[in-house]
């Protein structure tokens, strides 16, 4: 039991940090931490998809924080706020549709990050972007959770299921990315929905 909650802790750990620092792929590490708990014991597949959410969440609060302090600045290093017309559509969809957008901005490479950027620029109070965060959180890690499952369910051995949902992680990921580069405007960088 102490071996699984030191796995359990490292998948916060290492979620949050992902969240936090973008680069890091904490699909894949919910997805196979959950092919490995279906292997080893089905009912850990639900603390897998706590720690995932509980990485994820502290992750974004602590990003939407960062964001919040100096988000303005950071738009006009990036030059966002130069295309004032893909800005303004960004918060407003922010605005309107707060869970979704958040869950699939975690769906696609690079997209978490401006969109919390934009709920940032757009004034959206830290309670209501606290409550809106938890369950796309909670969502996005029983959906990386159900891919490692998933692998599981097809492949005998942990290594191969483990292996499986990191393949289909990233290609998704991948797929994902390709389809919001074919959507965005000639001339204009991608945008997360």
């Amino acid at each position: 039991m102490t071996a699984t909650l030191g796995v359990l802790g490292s998948l916060v750990l290492v979620v949050l940090f992902g969240s936090v620092v973008p680069v890091v792929p904490t699909g894949a590490a919910v997805s196979g931490a959950a092919a490995l708990a279906a292997h080893q014991h089905p009912v850990t597949v639900v603390l897998v998809v706590i720690a995932g959410a509980i990485g994820a969440y502290a992750g974004d609060l602590a990003t939407y924080g960062m964001l919040g302090w100096g988000g303005e600045r950071l738009a006009r290093r990036l030059h966002w706020l130069r295309g004032r017309q893909r800005v303004g559509r960004m918060t407003a969809r922010v605005r309107e549709e707060l869970v979704s957008t958040l869950l699939v901005s975690r769906l696609i490479p690079g997209g978490r990050i401006p969109v919390l950027l934009a709920a940032a620029l757009s004034g959206l109070t830290w309670r209501r972007f606290a409550l809106a965060d938890a369950p796309a959180s909670l969502l996005w890690s029983v959906l990386y959770a159900a891919i490692g499952v998933l692998g599981r369910a097809i492949f005998p051995e942990p290594w191969q299921s483990v292996v499986a949902a990191i393949l289909l992680v990233v290609l998704v990921s991948q797929g994902l990315s390709w389809l919001a580069r074919r959507r965005a405007l000639p001339g204009e960088p991608p945008v997360a929905p």
